[in-house]
């Protein structure tokens, strides 16, 4: 698949800009806070219907507007398509001029694989980037995931709210029942959708990391949660009802899901050199290339952001060999040159953007 134009009115820094894409690789050069990241947040947007950067729509309003848009007209190998979101005091999301009841609908119409500085942060930070790296690759694919997901949140919101009101307001603590119910049920929904991504990244980032590290690297990916099955996780809730109820909050479920990532079998965030991490999280990208390609039969739209810096030159040369039949957009300070490849270049400047022929 690729995406053939963007138009982004008051997103950003950007006031009134249309861009046409090749269906090969797109760079977009210029010196930092121009407003090239933003043109990766646009696409990100139309793709996830919300930023990864971004923790409320209004900052990604242009300062001078009350409004903004992004409209993005994509190509898959059986449709063309079209999704425009507005930005204004509730968002709208439109695909093919339709308007979107549920923010679910829109993923999986325009499939991506981001790379950004911190992605780095997903194996070394805290186990919270590592739930969302995984919802945001399985909702792309699953958009049920999502839905089962956002009822397992709200559950566990209001099952929070009436521990809190247990412990202050000495309210029914049999009543808690009814949320453990629901909670188990989304829980062992989300696991199972996890627990299948996993596997599938365990068989793909094998052979490519050790391609990465000339076979001197083994990879392996743990999966740790508490909600294998539904039964058990009931019996974890039960059991610790007396510790939720003086914390006010559930300390248990799939909210807590982790993964560790193994290098020949010594912990990686322990153990592993900031080269090894690098590796590890572009083995990972890689694995979630193909992963997509083997769902939906084509390859999604790759976004570099200021990402080439992060990589010495063997392992950009890895990566480049790995983006034949992709379309990529990088971002990136200066411009660089990739041999033997078909490149539309850009130059960002003061959210305005330039094309060089």
């Amino acid at each position: 698949m690729w995406i053939n134009k963007i138009k982004i009115n008051n997103f950003r820094n950007y006031k009134n800009e249309e861009i046409n894409l090749a269906q090969n690789i797109n760079i977009f050069y210029g010196e930092n806070a121009q407003g090239k990241t933003n043109i990766i947040e646009s696409i990100f947007l139309c793709s996830m219907g919300k930023s990864f950067r971004a923790s409320k729509d209004k900052e990604m309003i242009n300062l001078d507007s009350e409004n903004a848009s992004v409209e993005i007209e994509y190509q898959k190998k059986d449709r063309d398509g079209k999704v425009k979101i507005n930005l204004f005091n509730k968002k709208s999301v439109f695909v093919n001029g339709i308007k979107l009841k549920k923010l679910s609908e829109l993923l999986g119409n325009i499939n991506v694989v981001i790379f950004t500085p911190d992605d780095i942060n997903i194996l070394k930070g805290v186990p919270q980037n590592r739930r969302r790296f995984l919802d945001i690759m399985i909702s792309q694919l699953k958009p049920n995931y999502m839905h089962n997901l956002t009822l397992y949140l709200k559950t566990l919101e209001q099952r929070n709210n009436y521990l809190r009101q247990i412990r202050d307001e000495k309210k029914d603590e049999n009543l808690l029942e009814i949320w453990d119910e629901k909670l188990a049920e989304y829980a062992f929904i989300i696991y199972k959708y996890r627990k299948d991504f996993i596997d599938k990244i365990n068989k793909k980032i094998k052979n490519i990391h050790s391609e990465i590290t000339d076979n001197k690297e083994d990879i392996e990916i743990e999966y740790i949660t508490d909600c294998i099955d539904k039964k058990n996780f009931k019996k974890i809730l039960q059991a610790r009802r007396k510790l939720d109820i003086i914390k006010g909050f559930t300390t248990k479920g799939v909210h807590r899901d982790d993964f560790n990532i193994y290098i020949n079998g010594k912990e990686l965030s322990i153990y592993g050199s900031q080269g090894q991490h690098r590796t590890a999280i572009l083995s990972l990208k890689i694995s979630e290339l193909n992963i997509i390609y083997d769902e939906i039969g084509e390859y999604p739209i790759l976004l570099l952001d200021d990402f080439m810096s992060e990589l010495d030159e063997k392992r950009r040369k890895h990566l480049l060999e790995r983006i034949d039949n992709i379309q990529v957009i990088i971002t990136c300070t200066d411009k660089i040159k990739l041999e033997n490849k078909k490149v539309l270049i850009y130059n960002v400047k003061d959210g305005k953007i330039y094309r060089e022929d």
